[in-house]
């Protein structure tokens, strides 16, 4: 009995498990396994693409500092290099100058990549000392001579005044007589002493007609002075007197035009201009001012022989061709020129005397002239250049009616000048040069300044 109820009881407690575990709800994973996985999956690949993409960001990051590091050095490179060639590079020259004034083209044109390697430049260094594959242009020197350094670009216009002051004096002993022995003279002495003081003032101006061609004209106004101490001839007078003497106007007229030959791009190659120079005979006539005579100079006992006025032209029409020559070589310019000035004869010319006489002296032919001129240009800076240069001038004899004029003689003139140049502005230079004569008929000094102006 006791047996059976544990049995039943056994089973009941069975059946109770059973029931309850039945009644309880199962979770869904083990309801349906394959929805379980298929919830799981998206999520896992959403947190892999997240973590992907967060890697890639730190990576383009990464990148960015790098590249930006790298850009820095690079532009350290960069200033370095510029720093280095600017150090080396030569010293830049005043630009043109013309000068303004004017023997190359003073202004060149931009090479077709200028606009792109200026709008680069915020990018990259610009180059230091490097010309323009198109460069024409010589370097502009301190101006020393009358032809000017640089020619005038085309459409520019330059206006170039200038004051140029000279200053001379000469000995000169006339025997008039015989000597018996060795140093003892039977006669009479004349000595004259001679001091010359000239003032020309000039207003030139040059246009550009083209990038290799120029045209000039040049208006200049003179004022001279003269002073000889001498005493009379003749007379037997124990006191010096003095002759003093003056004269101003207009000068002679001067046209010219230059072109440029060759542009000297080459290496060794110099830069070479011709040029052709007109000069009138507008100023005051020497043949037309008194002198002081009363019938005729050749012989007079009463006249000093001297002009009571002086002239402001020369009197001859002539006729210039020249050559010029510049050859760069940095830091240096080396430049020189030849030039031949030929003088028209005048036929049937008279002279004025006291008392408005004349006196006919027939068919006059002034000497010719050949001139050779060098020197050598240096730029300081950007700004400032000076030159040193020297200039040799001979002088044919003067002729009437086809015979050498008695007393006439080749005469040899040299100058040593020393030049300097200032840029004030891009359209602006001061020109100031110096000159010594080296040889007695030279002016002891010349003093010139100019200040062409560009437009």
């Amino acid at each position: 009995m006791a047996w059976s109820d544990a049995i039943a009881q056994s089973q009941s407690d069975q059946g109770a498990a059973s029931t309850s575990s039945a009644s309880k709800p199962k979770p869904a994973a083990a309801r349906n396994p394959t929805s379980a996985t298929t919830a799981t999956n998206p999520n896992r690949r959403v947190e892999a693409l997240q973590k992907q993409v967060t890697e890639q960001g730190q990576q383009i990051e990464a990148l960015r500092r790098q590249a930006t590091e790298q850009e820095g050095r690079y532009r350290e490179l960069q200033e370095r290099l510029s720093s280095q060639e600017a150090k080396s590079a030569a010293p830049a020259r005043p630009v043109p100058m013309p000068a303004p004034g004017s023997k190359i083209a003073e202004e060149r044109p931009a090479p077709a990549g200028a606009a792109a390697d200026a709008a680069d430049t915020s990018t990259r260094a610009v180059r230091v000392g490097v010309a323009p594959s198109e460069e024409v242009q010589a370097p502009p020197v301190a101006q020393l001579f009358d032809e000017p350094s640089i020619l005038t670009p085309q459409g520019h216009f330059v206006l170039e005044p200038s004051l140029q002051y000279g200053y001379s004096s000469n000995n000169r002993v006339a025997l008039v007589g015989y000597t018996v022995i060795p140093a003892i003279l039977i006669g009479l002495i004349d000595v004259r002493e001679f001091k010359r003081n000239t003032f020309i003032g000039a207003l030139t101006g040059r246009w550009g007609a083209t990038n290799r061609m120029e045209l000039e004209l040049k208006l200049p106004y003179v004022a001279r002075s003269d002073s000889t101490i001498s005493r009379e001839i003749f007379t037997g007078s124990a006191t010096d007197n003095v002759f003093n003497t003056h004269g101003n106007g207009m000068g002679d007229i001067e046209a010219a035009i230059r072109y440029q030959i060759a542009d000297g791009r080459d290496n060794n190659k110099p830069y070479v201009v011709g040029g052709l120079r007109f000069k009138a005979r507008n100023g005051t006539d020497p043949f037309e001012v008194p002198v002081d005579c009363v019938t005729r100079c050749i012989g007079n006992t009463t006249g000093t022989g001297l002009p009571l006025e002086l002239p402001t032209g020369s009197g001859f029409y002539s006729l210039q061709p020249s050559l010029t020559f510049l050859l760069p070589s940095d830091p240096a310019v080396f430049f020189g020129g030849l030039s031949y000035t030929y003088n028209f004869q005048r036929n049937d010319v008279s002279r004025t005397v006291l008392n408005g006489q004349k006196e006919f002296l027939g068919d006059i032919k002034a000497g010719d002239v050949w001139g050779l001129n060098f020197g050598m240009g240096l730029a300081l800076n950007e700004r400032s250049s000076f030159s040193l240069g020297m200039e040799l001038y001979t002088v044919a004899p003067t002729k009437q009616n086809g015979q050498t004029v008695i007393g006439s003689v080749r005469t040899q003139l040299a100058s040593l000048l020393l030049g300097y140049s200032y840029r004030y502005s891009a359209k602006s230079v001061l020109n100031v040069s110096v000159g010594a004569g080296l040889t007695r008929d030279t002016p002891d000094l010349q003093l010139t300044v100019r200040f062409p102006l560009s437009f």
